[in-house]
């Protein structure tokens, strides 16, 4: 022991003997943290006075400085790294070590007391070098268990360990941390794949400095797949052949899954994720389909949920192959047969002018597919457009035909007036039901005329016009000749729309003129009524 602890000692051991109070707690209680390499006072809680000696030990036994009588006595461990303030007995000490580390206990005697304090000095080593090692480059949802080591320099070390933004818990279960000194080791079993979605970093501590990682840390977490789906999952019953229609396959993975498509658990060749039906265009049968998604590095391979359709061909083209000559009512028959090319016939269906067409009649008979009608024997009602509609489920085709049954002319009838006035215009309208239409031929009293349209025009009148008129309608395919006739008056101006014009007039003349008599009546009478002036 040096002389200065050992007189320091002795100094302790005769307190008792100086028959003076003693008094504590003259320092903090600490611990006091300083740096190494830095700057510490060891400050006491006097106020500044004239102290007798100031002793200052290290641990309860190593003496540090002691202050006598104006006189500073430092041990040879401080020289050159310390200073004493005579006045309050605080202690400074610079270019601190790690072994400066410890119990201090400073002892103040003056005229009136011995007063007396420790505290703890803890020099700490400045926090550096964080860094994060794993012990694996890469790890495998539910599979892996990942070992984090956190290392950083420096003393008292306490970590942190953060996810992002968020910290990481340790629940002592599945994710456990085993701590020292200079490092943090964090255990991750089973690891999930939200457990280090990262970046990763660890954050060391101790009571005077901080320090995280400068680079975050990343680890993949492979997994997957999940949620295999195909899309639509829900398709139509039929697809029609050669459409756009595709299936869809999807799963959550990381790296991204491989998939393979299965018909009726048949695998197709095809490595895509998507379906078309180009791929598949064999199959035409009702089938399930069904994709599997593999993940190349958790190898793990799940299969979708199977979807069901049928591939049908659509109807390509629809004909209606009928009668191409004439067709008489009455005596002709009509079949028309209905041919659709590409694809499954499901259902044939017949109209007649955009209307159902179905068995009304004896006359109208459908085969038992439907495929053809026979209508015998044609009637004129039977003229008109027939459609022959084929469907699938998938697809739609329309064929027409124009039906012409020729007819007639029926009893034809002539439009006109009874009787008109020389010089009136007159119109004789023929009208008769017939396919094709038929040619007129006008006849006056019985002798044929220039006019053979359907409509005979008298430009004015005479009395000469005046007689029977008849139309004869014909047909040229039917050779069927019909007539009707119709007797035209010719009568006088004036005789059948009312009074003539000097008539009218000859009436107003007589209205005025009456009226004008009474007027003069009416005028005179009055007069007749006044009484003669009295000449008195």
């Amino acid at each position: 022991m040096d002389p200065l602890s050992l007189k320091s000692l002795l100094l302790l051991l005769l307190l008792p003997l100086l028959g003076c109070c003693v008094e504590q707690g003259i320092l903090p209680e600490g611990p006091v943290s300083a740096l190494v390499g830095g700057n510490v006072t060891l400050k006491t809680t006097i106020t500044s006075q004239n102290l007798d000696v100031i002793t200052w030990i290290f641990n309860n036994l190593n003496g540090v400085a002691t202050f006598v009588g104006g006189n500073l006595r430092v041990t040879a461990a401080y020289t050159g790294r310390v200073s004493l303030n005579p006045t309050d007995g605080s202690l400074t000490l610079s270019a601190l070590k790690p072994g400066d580390s410890g119990d201090y206990t400073v002892t103040v005697i003056t005229s009136d007391a011995t007063l007396v304090g420790e505290t703890k000095l803890q020099v700490v080593e400045p926090v550096s070098n964080v860094d994060i090692k794993s012990n694996v480059p890469d790890a495998i949802e539910y599979n892996s268990t990942v070992i984090l080591t956190c290392s950083a320099i420096g003393s008292s070390l306490s970590f942190k360990w953060i996810n992002g933004s968020v910290p990481i818990v340790v629940d002592g279960t599945r994710i456990t941390e085993i701590k020292t000194n200079s490092s943090s080791v964090l255990t991750i079993k089973n690891v999930l794949r939200t457990d280090l979605v990262g970046p990763i970093y660890c954050t060391a501590s101790n009571s005077l400095t901080t320090k995280s990682t400068t680079t975050p840390f990343n680890l993949t977490v492979y997994y997957g797949p999940d949620d295999v789906t195909i899309t639509p999952a829900n398709p139509p019953k039929f697809i029609q052949a050669g459409s756009t229609f595709n299936l869809t396959c999807s799963a959550s993975s990381l790296p991204p899954a491989s998939f393979t498509w299965y018909y009726n658990g048949m695998r197709i060749e095809t490595s895509s994720s998507v379906l078309t039906l180009d791929m598949i265009k064999g199959y035409t049968e009702a089938a399930n389909y069904t994709c599997r998604a593999e993940n190349p590095k958790s190898k793990r391979s799940v299969p979708s949920p199977a979807v069901s359709f049928t591939i049908m061909e659509g109807i390509s083209s629809v004909e209606i192959i009928g009668p191409t000559g004439d067709l008489i009512a009455s005596n002709s028959t009509a079949n028309l047969s209905c041919q659709a090319t590409g694809g499954t016939v499901g259902k044939v269906d017949w109209l007649k002018d955009g209307k159902p067409l179905g068995p009304s009649s004896p006359r109208v008979v459908f085969a038992a597919d439907e495929s053809s009608v026979l209508i015998s024997p044609l009637q004129k009602d039977d003229n008109g457009r027939f459609t022959c509609r084929v469907s699938n489920a998938v697809s739609s085709k329309e064929a027409h035909y124009n039906m012409q049954v020729v007819y007639g002319p029926e009893q034809p009838t002539i439009t006109a007036r009874k009787a008109v006035e020389v010089n009136q215009q007159v119109e004789l309208t023929c009208s008769a039901a017939s396919v094709p239409p038929a040619n007129y031929i006008w006849k006056l009293n019985g002798t044929a005329t220039t006019t053979t349209a359907a409509v005979f025009i008298i430009a004015s009148a005479t009395y000469k016009d005046a007689g029977t008129y008849t139309c004869e309608a014909h047909n040229i395919i039917t050779s069927k000749t019909t007539s009707t006739s119709h007797n035209l008056s010719v009568q006088g101006e004036g005789t059948l729309d009312g009074l003539s014009d000097g008539a009218i007039a000859g009436i107003v003349i007589a209205v005025i003129i009456a009226v004008a008599l009474v007027v003069v009546g009416v005028w005179h009478y009055c007069r007749q009524k006044v009484p003669a002036t009295s000449p008195y």
